[in-house]
């Protein structure tokens, strides 16, 4: 048993030691392999008092072999659901020894690796911060088919253990010994195996797991009782309000969750099995696992960051502009260690801007996040000033400002004087090409686009854009300087709106055009919230004002850029120039916002467009809503704005809201076929307009019966 470490010492104690193959322990055909071998050991050892499982790596266990899960089809359903009633079985056996069975986790301890723990008689767990378990599998698409739903169940209680099935929230060790999930803390990685033996030794004839005990019940109670099922039927209500039924496994998981307060034990494990091989086919956990696993760590690891540029590390960085972005880049910036200088052209500003900083901090010393010790240590990292020269010793600067060639240009050309020949400069901007903003630049080479999302402190993305004259350096260290405040940073090449402005604007467009054509505006967005996106098109335009977007169409056109006319500005300019509905916070758009009441739709809005009497399918509106962005993402493929597929799928779930079940807009079309897509976008052409015609690259693809990988 390479993979698995058996050593038994004088007292008659195992300890089981997870080596196996490659950096990490996984659940693949080793790990069957080498479990079945030791349980069976396990089973026939002389003078056996007790076992211990742990690791001789980092990372305890990392899961599942996500690898072989998107690989299973329907043809191997059965030998699947073999496999699983395997490790169900290994498992089932290695709680069920006649001695106590104890995790000393040294790692972390992720989806089945924490199952395995939880087949254990006590878990004791190592007190550092990198240590962390739970059962992430719903963020996959997927369900713990290790026993994990079962087991929760029994050892919390329905309600209780629901919150960590259904969020996949992961644990760091005082949260797992709060939640009940592990039973013992220690300080020191050298006291893990004692203090497992210590309790061996004082449990000899305590130490069955509570369901195998005869006077086990749930704690909390079952889902029959009506106080329990009352509650249950609420989870279950709100579930599919936040789902829309998209997502099957939440709703499976609680499902699942449910039957086991109803079914004995084993028979609860068949279930959660059938529910874990239906998943694993379902086109959501296939689009979910390819993105939000392999891509995103694709990109994570650099794989679109230019290659042989030694890492980077930023110890000061500059801010220009302390306005809602810049404020929202000091603080994420200070939180993550980095000495900050906020700029504004009055200390006023640059102090209030620093008090964004001051209140987001309340918030977490309020709710013991942090220690008022590290509240100050924060704080006092950031400068605020209303001088150029507090920028001398930046080794990054990002310009923030209002989004103004002008303006822009005026904030570098000042900063600029103050900053080292090797400072990069990056340009915070949602639309204007980095190429024109450079332009201003003493050190064009130097200068990136570097576009952040608000609020800055909350979302993961930074897209980052090349200039036509910007450096394979300036790119890495912004890469660098993205991955150093936690952001997962996208790579584009240069264009009006790049490509997630330009894409995000699609999605807003189709929205106008659809209200044009006669559709319900109550309808129109409805139906966007229904194919998944985080709200309406129309809703959205009103969030981010008709008046911005008006002001976005005469900068360009004022700077000679040409771009496609979109009749979401046509709209926006007819509301504000007539009916003076600017959007949201200009007092209402396509809404009305009553004081402390909920939105409506405008009432004139149905007088400016009247409903149409010619019906548009329902299946069209919703197609016209998700095509449009998934085409244009496909054009920002074929024209090399985009330069991968993994950079298009993350950016359009992290950065702008696309549905999480499509795995991102070019993941859909894998998921929903490439021919088939063709022939769909074909269809809407025809009916709609040559917005929707396919790009080149789908035809080639198509011809070709290729994925987008």
């Amino acid at each position: 048993m390479a993979g698995f470490k058996y050593e038994k010492d004088g007292s008659g104690i195992v300890t089981v030691t997870m080596d196996m193959s490659g950096p990490v322990n996984t659940m693949n055909d080793e790990y069957h392999r080498e479990m079945d071998a030791t349980v069976g050991r396990l089973e026939n050892e002389d003078s056996l008092l007790g076992v211990i499982i742990t690791s001789a790596k980092q990372t305890f266990f990392a899961g599942g072999d996500l690898n072989y899960l998107l690989s299973v089809t329907s043809a191997d359903k059965e030998p699947f659901m073999e496999l699983l009633t395997g490790i169900k079985q290994r498992l089932r056996r290695l709680e069920k020894l006649q001695v106590p069975v104890v995790a000393a986790i040294n790692g972390a301890a992720m989806g089945g690796g924490f199952e395995i723990c939880l087949a254990c008689n006590y878990r004791i767990m190592w007190k550092n911060p990198n240590v962390i378990v739970g059962l992430p599998e719903v963020t996959l698409g997927l369900l713990p088919g290790g026993g994990g739903i079962v087991r929760s169940v029994h050892m919390l209680g329905l309600e209780k253990a629901l919150p960590y099935l259904l969020e996949g929230k992961r644990l760091k060790p005082k949260q797992a010994l709060e939640a009940g999930f592990v039973d013992e803390l220690v300080d020191s990685l050298d006291d893990l195996l004692p203090h497992a033996k210590a309790w061996i030794l004082d449990h000899q004839k305590d130490y069955l797991q509570p369901w195998d005990k005869k006077d086990h019940n749930i704690p909390g109670g079952y889902i029959d009782q009506i106080d329990l099922g009352r509650r249950i039927a609420g989870i279950a209500i709100a579930l599919r309000r936040k789902t829309r039924g998209l997502l099957p496994a939440p709703e499976r998981i609680l499902s699942i969750a449910s039957d086991a307060t109803r079914l004995d034990f084993d028979t609860a494990l068949r279930i959660e099995t059938r529910g874990l091989a239906n998943l694993t086919l379902s086109p959501q956990a296939k689009n979910i696992i390819s993105t939000m696993f392999f891509q995103l760590n694709q990109i994570n690891r650099g794989d679109s960051r230019p290659q042989g540029i030694p890492k980077q590390k930023v110890s000061k960085v500059g801010v220009l502009g302390a306005g809602m972005m810049g404020q929202g880049i000091a603080y994420t910036a200070a939180r993550h260690g980095i000495d900050v200088v906020l700029k504004d052209v009055t200390l006023d500003a640059a102090e209030r801007g620093k008090n964004y900083a001051v209140r987001l901090l309340a918030k977490e010393v309020q709710g013991g996040r942090i220690s008022d010790d590290e509240r100050e240590r924060i704080l006092e990292r950031i400068l605020a000033t209303s001088e150029d020269s507090d920028l001398v010793g930046c080794d990054f600067v990002v310009e923030a400002v209002f989004e103004d060639l002008s303006v822009k240009s005026s904030a570098i050309c000042s900063a600029e004087v103050y900053l080292s020949p090797s400072c990069i400069v990056g340009s915070n901007t949602s639309t204007l090409p980095i190429s024109m903003v450079s332009e201003s630049s003493l050190r064009p080479e130097n200068f990136v686009g570097i576009h952040f999302f608000s609020p800055v402190d909350r979302m993961p993305l930074v897209e980052l854009i090349a200039g036509n004259k910007t450096s394979d350096l300036a790119l890495a260290s912004a890469f660098d300087f993205a991955r150093q405040i936690g952001k997962t940073p996208i790579v584009v090449n240069d264009s009006v709106g790049f490509f997630t402005s330009r894409t995000f604007g699609s999605y807003v467009d189709e929205g106008a055009r659809l209200l044009q054509d006669g559709v319900d505006p109550v309808v129109i967005d409805n139906l966007g919230r229904q194919i998944g996106m985080p709200n309406g098109p129309l809703a959205i335009h009103d969030e981010i004002s008709q008046e911005l977007t008006r002001k976005v169409e005469a900068a360009q056109v004022a700077l000679g850029i040409q771009s496609e006319k979109m009749v979401s500005t046509e709209v926006g300019n007819l509301l504000i120039t007539k009916y003076g509905r600017g959007g949201r916070h200009y007092g209402g758009g396509y809404y009305s916002y009553p004081e402390k009441q909920p939105k409506y739709i405008w009432p004139e809005l149905y007088e400016i467009f009247p409903t149409s009497d010619h019906e548009i399918p329902e299946e069209d509106i919703k197609d016209r809503l998700l095509f449009r962005p998934v085409i244009e993402t496909l054009r920002c493929l074929d024209e090399g704005v985009l330069k991968s597929v993994a950079d298009g799928n993350i950016g359009s779930i992290l950065g702008i809201g696309a549905p999480t079940w499509t795995g991102g807009y070019i993941q859909f079309v894998n998921g929903y076929g490439v021919n088939r897509f063709l022939d769909r976008s074909n269809s809407l052409a025809d009916r709609y307009g040559p917005r929707f015609s396919p790009p080149s690259i789908l035809i080639e693809k198509s011809a070709t019966n290729g994925i987008f990988s």
